[in-house]
C-alpha cells in the first residue's frame, strides 16, 4: 500500500515499520551539494555500469522488526539484478545524506545504524550544509567500519565503489560562503 500510495502522492514519505513519515523539503544548498557530488560522480557510475539516483529512488532495509524505506539523497548500486522494483533498491554499494538541521540526527544515527544492516553497503557519507564538512563511513574486509572527517576545501576521499576521489571543493563548488 505504501509503495502504490508513493505513486499518487507530491509529498514523500518514508515508511519505517508501518508508519508512514512525511518528508520535508530540500533547501538550495542541499540541492546545490546532492547535484554537484551526482555531476562528480556520475561518469564514473556509468563507466563501471552502476546505476546513481539522486532524490528520488528509495533504499529498502529489511530487519527483524519490519521492512523500511528511505529516501537517500543519492544511491548507488553496482547489483545488475538490483532491480526487483522500478521504485526501490534492495544492494546499494553507497548511500549519500545531506544533513539539515531537521534530519541531521535521523540521518546521523537512525539511517546509519539501518543501511549498515545492508550487507552491499560499502559506504555512507553525511555531507552538512551549514558548514565545510562531509563524514565517511567505509566497511572493511572484516566487516568493520572505518569514519573519516574531512573540513578543508582540499580534503578529498576515495569512494571504494567507483575507485574514484571526490575533493570538498568540488561538492561545495556553488556554495563559495561555505569555502572560507
Amino acid at each position: 500500500d505504501y509503495l502504490e500510495g508513493e505513486q499518487h502522492t507530491d509529498i514523500k514519505h518514508e515508511y519505517l515499520g508501518g508508519q508512514v513519515v512525511t518528508m520535508g523539503g530540500a533547501s538550495d544548498k542541499h540541492g546545490l551539494i546532492a547535484g554537484s557530488l551526482y555531476a562528480a560522480l556520475l561518469p564514473a557510475a556509468r563507466r563501471k555500469h552502476c546505476q546513481l539516483f539522486i532524490a528520488d529512488m528509495k533504499v529498502r532495509v529489511d530487519h527483524d522488526t519490519g521492512s523500511y524505506f528511505y529516501y537517500p539523497d543519492l544511491l548507488l548500486t553496482c547489483d545488475p539484478d538490483d532491480k526487483e522494483s522500478p521504485y526501490y533498491r534492495r544492494h546499494p554499494c553507497l548511500l549519500v545524506e545531506v544533513l539539515s538541521p531537521s534530519t541531521e540526527r535521523i540521518d546521523a544515527r537512525e539511517k546509519l545504524f539501518a543501511y549498515r544492516l545492508l550487507p552491499s553497503l560499502r559506504e555512507y557519507l553525511l555531507l552538512r550544509q551549514d558548514t565545510l564538512h562531509a563524514e565517511l563511513y567505509q566497511r572493511r574486509d572484516d566487516g568493520g567500519w572505518t569514519h573519516q572527517r574531512l573540513t578543508q576545501p582540499d580534503d578529498a576521499f576515495s569512494l571504494l565503489c567507483l575507485q574514484v576521489s571526490v575533493s570538498l571543493r568540488d561538492i561545495y563548488a556553488d556554495i563559495p560562503e561555505l569555502m572560507g
